[in-house]
């Protein structure tokens, strides 16, 4: 079996506020609105992040996203109103830190030199 896309998808109460927020934490508006509440955005040729409405499951969902220089992307995010908690460190360099959306969905920012 072969799969060819990754769909993140984050569960959300309300579309139109959830979209006001991952535009700010993405940097750039929805690549797509397919259908009502839910949009796209095309993170890498392979990889998408969805925002849905759905209430009865809005608030659970972990979503990691690499990024080159996590102190710039903190920077980035505190100059769009986004503020995440404290940088933790992991193992072989990683280092994190995350955000959470309106409902309470975890975004952790991840720097890896090892896969750099």
């Amino acid at each position: 079996m072969a799969f060819t896309h990754v769909l993140a998808v984050a569960p959300v109460m309300a579309i139109e506020p959830a979209v006001e927020w991952y535009e700010r934490l993405l940097g750039r508006p929805a690549d797509a609105r397919p259908m009502d509440g839910l949009a796209d955005w095309h993170i890498s040729p392979y990889a998408w992040l969805q925002v849905f409405e759905s209430p009865e499951q809005a608030g659970g969902t972990l979503v990691n996203l690499v990024v080159d220089d996590l102190d710039r992307a903190l920077s980035e995010l505190a100059g769009r109103g986004i503020t995440a908690g404290g940088t933790e460190p992991g193992s072989q360099g990683v280092r994190f830190a995350a955000v959470h959306d309106p409902d309470g969905n975890r975004v952790a920012l991840i720097e890896n030199p090892v896969e750099g």
